[in-house]
């Protein structure tokens, strides 16, 4: 089945939903026959789950039903996709297609037999409206793409997407993961400014896939986590494995993942005649999938020959599931009975066009001799043409180049014509120095050597089709090749190159626990450290017992780059990444949640706040305890006091749950929490104050510290009068007096609780920390001489 959608989305995603607020997903990826099936609760009004999934997989078809099943109150998916997908095609069927029963029995039949196969019987009732969307799905392809999908041939995943960590598209927009902000303003140049941009590095359309996947939905298993970074350290370490197997990727098509679905996919009998359509660009697509497949499986042994020494598991593994697997040695034996040897995969479109037509060894069709030989004899008269014009119009530069539009044409260097063309040039284009034309006689060469290639590809497909038949029969072989190569791809060309780019000893390898801590000791922006040589490093420490950070400092002293920074930074270590600090142990984030800038314009002011709201409501409904919650300026756009009473009241909220949540505020009164709750922790961003002038560190330090009036120095530099300066100095004086006054009460009434829970903190710490016994009895009497000694 053809397939040219290169690194955009080959989803076709059926989307389902009852009264219940349950949702069901198939997508179906055309490109690599793999089916993801999800099932959830849609929690949000504004459909936060589906959107993230819609995100996430960017369909090209999105199938619904023509009625809305959704609940009182929700504008239903169909609307959704009206409104949030604009450039993806909706599709509508019947209410009747989307029959879970069917669903169960085709996903039982086309779903790919071996370790993983499915066991639907436990399936069936948990995700009955994905296996609906399933059925749909299925049928709208079979129909459109005019094929049979072959039995057991697909790749199919249950709830593929929350198996992963989840990241709502609000969340990815604010990161900056895979587009930055305002992208549109600063012109294509700015791509660089994404993680995703930053990390393709990548050779395969595949791996690009991948890595774009693995950063919308990064892992959550530690051991997976683990087996990427124990690769990543091999490679690190050994520099002739990194480079050997660098170069053996090289060896591969760049398309080596689009060959499969022309094995998964069978075109259905039916006459060209009733189709009223030529079937040789299908047929040529599907030598070219042959060509492909032979050139990838020449470049297996070197491949297998770099990782036969590998130590690390996930190189071990993959040497014994694919170097290993003797399939493979027969399948090419199988393609070299029918294929000529010396047949490659090529790029230039005439060599490429060439290579098929002569693909199938000669003598083994009678047909296929004679239009080869029609082929080259037309082939040989276009070149001859070529000859005759450059000596009768004296254009020694004149050249044949081809395309498969148009097919070949002349291209003359402007300077080389004196005065007008001959008038046996045709269809004359300016295309910049050049002039590109055609003649009666070249026209009439091109019919034929199109009609020649046409019957070359048509005989050719013939021969092939027993080839065919016999590689569908392996056919999951294939789909674990091109994962594993998609996987090497990300690893070695995307992780390890971009490491290997760095200073030394300036990206680590994190570790990870369910429970612990997240801590990161000098952590650096990973997109902004390779604008600025002199990014400044900061560090972070949460734990159950300090769960919760308030970072406070003036505009522009680097609050929103903090928190963008540790969600980075999380998101890299979670896809099996090293990370931009000296040190870094994290416990394992199910779900990112960002609150973060909004448009700061009157006009919006109220749609603003709704915003907020409505981003902080999502929140607080889908939090988890290994949540990681970023909150910059809540409640900036309402009034000043009903903007504090709903931060003070959310942090309340976030500070009695075990998520870690660190939290952006221009609003000082919010420090006053930290006298009353010993599990939050301020922080503050440093400024040094000179003739009434800022200059911003950048520097996080510990504890609230106020720049004095920092508001007013602005206000005094855009040109207020000095009168209405020193009354506003005046007012604020007075109420920082009664703050202070109130915080030191605080302190007192809650000085004997923040203690204790100190000490508890510092004894979880010592619960996951990896020194030996001597160590830890060391710091334990540390901690009681500094308890006794009223040091905490």
């Amino acid at each position: 089945m053809e397939d040219d959608t290169g690194e955009r989305s080959s989803f076709v995603i059926g989307v389902i939903e009852n009264r219940a607020k349950e949702v069901g997903v198939a997508a179906f990826d055309l490109r690599l026959a793999s089916l993801n099936l999800s099932q959830y609760i849609e929690t949000s009004i504004s459909y936060q789950n589906t959107k993230t999934l819609l995100n996430f997989y960017d369909p090209m078809i999105v199938i619904v039903t023509p009625t809305n099943l959704a609940p009182d109150g929700m504008i239903g998916v169909s609307e959704l996709v009206d409104r949030y997908c604009l450039s993806t095609r909706k599709v509508i069927m019947a209410r009747g297609c989307f029959d879970d029963t069917r669903g169960a029995m085709i996903v039982k039949n086309l779903a790919a037999k071996g370790p993983s196969a499915l066991s639907l019987d436990t399936y069936y009732k948990q995700y009955y409206l994905s296996l609906a969307a399933a059925a749909a799905t299925i049928k709208w392809i079979e129909a459109e793409k005019g094929v049979i999908i072959t039995n057991h041939s697909l790749s199919v995943t249950f709830n593929g997407s929350f198996d992963h960590m989840n990241i709502d598209a609000t969340s990815v927009h604010n990161l900056e993961v895979i587009d930055p902000m305002h992208s549109s303003l600063w012109g294509t140049n700015n791509k660089k400014r994404s993680l995703f941009h930053m990390l393709k590095t990548t050779r395969t359309v595949g791996g690009t896939r991948l890595l774009r996947a693995n950063l919308l939905q990064p892992l959550k298993d530690i051991e997976t986590i683990n087996a990427r970074l124990d690769c990543l350290d091999e490679l690190m370490s050994n520099e002739q494995l990194f480079f050997g197997l660098s170069q053996a990727l090289r060896k591969f098509p760049k398309e080596i993942d689009r060959v499969l679905c022309h094995f998964c996919f069978k075109p259905k009998k039916v006459t060209n005649e009733i189709l009223a359509i030529d079937n040789s660009r299908k047929s040529q697509t599907l030598i070219s999938s042959i060509i492909l497949l032979k050139t990838a499986l020449d470049a297996l042994p070197l491949v297998s020959k770099v990782l036969k020494d590998a130590h690390s598991f996930l190189l071990k593994n993959v040497y014994k599931s694919i170097c290993e697997n003797e399939k493979y040695a027969l399948i090419r034996k199988r393609i070299g009975e029918v294929i000529d040897e010396d047949v490659l995969h090529a790029r230039v479109p005439f060599v490429a066009r060439t290579q098929q037509c002569f693909a199938v060894k000669a003598g083994m069709d009678g047909l296929l001799d004679i239009a080869r030989r029609s082929f080259c004899d037309t082939s040989e008269a276009i070149y001859n043409l070529a000859n005759k014009y450059r000596e009768d119009f004296n254009l020694r530069n004149l050249k044949i180049p081809f395309n498969n539009r148009q097919g070949f044409y002349f291209s003359i260097p402007q300077k080389d014509i004196q005065g007008k063309l001959p008038s046996k040039f045709i269809q004359v284009i300016k295309q910049g120095n050049n002039i590109h034309c055609s003649s009666l006689e070249l026209a009439s060469l091109n019919v034929r050597n199109k009609s020649a290639s046409k019957e070359c590809y048509t005989r050719t497909e013939f021969c092939l089709e027993a080839l065919i038949d016999a590689i569908r029969e392996d056919v999951s072989v294939l789909t674990l090749l091109a994962e594993v190569l998609c996987l090497l791809d990300v690893i070695v060309n995307s992780f390890a190159h971009t490491i290997s780019t760095k200073p030394v000893d300036k990206y680590t390898r994190p570790q990870f626990t369910y429970d612990g801590p997240l801590a990161m000791d000098c952590g650096r922006h990973p997109i902004l450290e390779s604008i600025h040589s002199d990014f400044i490093a900061n560090n972070i420490f949460l734990s159950e017992a300090s769960n919760m950070v308030i970072v406070t400092g003036p505009n522009m002293s680097g609050k929103s780059t903090y928190l963008q920074q540790v969600c980075l930074i999380v998101i890299l270590a979670q896809i099996g990444c090293y990370v931009p600090a000296r040190f870094a142990t994290l416990r394992v984030v199910d779900r990112i949640f960002t609150r973060m800038g909004t448009m700061d314009s009157l006009e919006s002011n109220s749609s603003t706040f709704m915003t907020e709201m409505k981003e902080t409501a999502f929140i607080l409904q889908n939090v988890s305890h290994r949540s990681l919650i970023v909150m910059d300026e809540l409640g900036r756009a309402t009034s000043s006091s009903d903007g504090f009473a709903v931060a003070w009241s959310c942090c309340e909220h976030l500070l009695a749950l075990k998520a870690y949540t660190i939290f952006a505020t221009h609003i000082k009164n919010l420090s006053e929490l930290a006298t009353i709750y010993p599990n939050l922790k301020i922080l503050h961003f440093h400024v040094d104050v000179k003739n009434n002038r800022m200059d911003f560190k950048f520097q996080l330090k510990d504890g609230p510290r106020d720049v004095p009036h920092y508001g007013l120095m602005l206000a005094g530099v855009a040109g207020l009068p000095s009168s209405v300066i020193e009354t506003a100095e005046r007012i604020t004086s007075r109420i920082t007096q009664k703050e202070m006054k109130r915080m030191e009460i605080n302190c007192k009434q809650y000085y004997d609780v923040q203690i204790a829970y100190r000490v508890a903190q510092r004894l979880m710490c010592l619960k996951y920390s990896n020194q030996d016994e001597d160590s830890i009895r060391q710091a334990l009497q540390n901690l009681k001489e500094s308890y006794i000694n009223g040091g905490l």
